[in-house]
């Protein structure tokens, strides 16, 4: 048995749930979020809680039942308080800025990049460096970051680039010169 997929998923009390047959949409202070899940797994609600059950015992419920638990779980939370992720960006004369609703990335290349995030999403610079990426959808927020990061990811010889905060780059020696 799943351990995630037995936990019961809290509702908070300005979060509406509404299942109809394999859709689940989910609706709070920050929008609305909607997913049809697969017919292996059956979504129930009891009171102020959610819970995901098998269907049966086959190898894709088995599969299944704790993403999808985790995923209705996403979507409370996102609907309730929403998703951030931060990039900081080293190197000299690397920085970024917004221009309207766009991320525009000065990274090293010849000309600017520009970086038009999907509906939802939010992009904020702090300092030229940090970039914040917040939504209310865990998967799109982490996609934009990670096409943002794509742009130009850290090396490890010199450790520039934009990475992840926290992010740890393993640096590697340079050329050894000659004897």
């Amino acid at each position: 048995m799943s351990r995630i997929g037995k936990r019961p998923i809290p509702v908070p009390p300005k979060v509406t749930v509404t299942i109809s047959g394999q859709h689940v949409a989910v609706k709070g202070p920050k929008g609305e979020l909607s997913r049809t899940l697969p017919p292996e797994v059956e979504v129930v609600q009891e009171g102020d809680t959610v819970l995901v059950n098998r269907r049966n015992e086959s190898r894709p419920a088995r599969q299944r039942h704790g993403l999808c638990r985790t995923l209705i779980a996403n979507m409370v939370e996102g609907v309730s308080q929403g998703f951030q992720k931060r990039l900081e960006i080293q190197g000299v004369g690397y920085r970024a800025q917004v221009q309207g609703r766009n991320l525009v990335l000065n990274v090293g290349y010849s000309n600017p990049v520009q970086i038009e995030p999907p509906d939802g999403i939010q992009v904020a610079v702090e300092n030229n460096t940090n970039v914040i990426v917040s939504g209310i959808d865990k998967e799109i927020v982490g996609n934009t970051t990670a096409r943002i990061r794509a742009v130009r990811p850290p090396e490890p010889y010199k450790g520039k680039g934009i990475r992840y905060a926290g992010e740890v780059v393993r640096r590697k020696a340079g050329k050894a010169g000659k004897k």
